[in-house]
């Protein structure tokens, strides 16, 4: 196990009725406020109106912005900054899913910023200030609201990229999961996916002696694996609902990543993706992890056959032949098979239209915004890149 320090400063306020708390909550910071939301579900179920009313009654002043959309634009971050600089605003409340979180969080960064808000999201520069965010969360899985990471896509230069920096915690997050059966099934099955895929990206490393957050991992996938098969058939139930929230929560806010080199290729080959075809991140992961599964897993095969057997419950007799290889394969096509069962794409082409020379663009944009060579399990190289995606087609 690594060194590491744990910080979460995020308070929790999780289930029925907490979203009443949003107004008293936000009065202990600020009188002003930017109310940053997404494109209409947190207004169809009455959580914006309630969340309008808790401010007034605390004597909380806030001017609106809406419209965020998926892969949250950089073009409504630069709006939001130019308002909260023209109205004074100091403190930034995010109700939606991941992509109203990340937007907020991008702007809590431009304010006080005298450049462009996106040098920290292209590596120019890095974070002196940034203005408190708090979050009314309705779609679980990206972890945004108590991660230290935002995502945005730069429209004009078509890329998806991201700022981690722990002043951008948010101060508190509302989880109440009455909310998410606002959301589509499939969206929710889109975030347990990135979930499961924030686990994966602190799970696959080749350290030694990480038992306690091996098993903790281990755990949050079977439990997002388990959830998500029972949400299918049971859309409107609470308690799988709140299962799913809280583990979404855990899966990115570093609890299981303390002391472990972390991997983060597939996420970062997947922004490139959900940049050029606008597709869900969720369902880009779906395609681009098992194929980097493919590639990279003789890096480490104990490691696959542990995720095979501790997970995925893979017969041992699999192995029986000592072929190891054969084992660490059966995991990964076990794992494919669960993306395909709860409706999520594991192939490029059941995703989007790839082009004749959008595989190179999107490497090229990946070596851009990340470097070259990416990842912590098996260093990836240009070429590397471009057989993953490959293998994804």
């Amino acid at each position: 196990m690594n060194n590491f320090e744990l910080y979460n400063p995020t308070r929790i306020l999780f289930g029925k009725g907490m979203e009443y708390e949003v107004g008293k909550r936000v009065a202990k910071y600020s009188k002003k406020i930017l109310l940053h939301y997404g494109q209409g579900s947190a207004e169809r179920s009455g959580l914006l109106n309630i969340v309008r009313q808790s401010l007034r009654e605390a004597g909380v002043e806030f001017i609106e912005l809406g419209g965020v959309q998926p892969n949250p634009r950089a073009s409504l971050v630069y709006k939001g900054i130019e308002i909260c600089k023209k109205e004074n605003i100091d403190f930034i409340l995010a109700v939606g899913g991941g992509s109203a979180i990340d937007s907020s969080k991008a702007i809590a960064f431009g304010v006080p910023y005298d450049g462009d808000f996106f040098d920290f999201y292209s590596n120019k520069a890095v974070p002196k200030a940034a203005l408190p965010v708090a979050t009314v969360l309705t779609m679980p899985g990206a972890g945004s609201e108590s991660s230290d990471s935002s995502v945005i896509t730069n429209d004009e230069l078509g890329t998806k990229t991201n700022c981690n920096d722990e002043m951008i915690r948010p101060v508190f997050s509302i989880l109440n999961p009455e909310y998410t059966t606002t959301i589509p099934v499939y969206q929710t099955l889109c975030g347990v996916t990135d979930a499961i895929s924030h686990v994966l990206e602190r799970y696959f490393n080749n350290d030694t002696f990480e038992d306690v957050t091996d098993r903790m991992c281990e755990a949050l996938v079977r439990s997002l694996m388990k959830y998500a098969r029972l949400i299918i058939k049971d859309p409107e139930n609470y308690d799988y609902r709140s299962e799913i929230m809280l583990a979404c929560k855990f899966a990115h806010d570093n609890t299981v990543g303390i002391g472990r080199t972390q991997d983060w290729a597939s996420h970062n080959l997947e922004h490139q993706l959900s940049a050029l075809y606008d597709v869900p991140h969720g369902a880009g992961l779906a395609v681009i992890t098992p194929a980097w599964m493919k590639y990279v897993y003789k890096t480490n095969v104990a490691k696959f056959i542990q995720f095979g057997v501790r997970v995925l419950d893979i017969d041992v007799n699999v192995g029986s032949d000592n072929d190891l290889d054969k084992m660490a394969l059966a995991a990964i096509e076990k794992f494919e098979a669960f993306l395909n069962e709860i409706g999520m794409p594991t192939r490029l082409s059941q995703l989007c239209d790839c082009k004749a020379g959008d595989i190179e663009k999107m490497a090229d944009l990946c070596v851009d915004f990340y470097g070259d060579p990416i990842g912590g399990f098996q260093k990836l190289h240009r070429d590397d890149m471009i057989a993953i995606f490959q293998l994804a087609e």
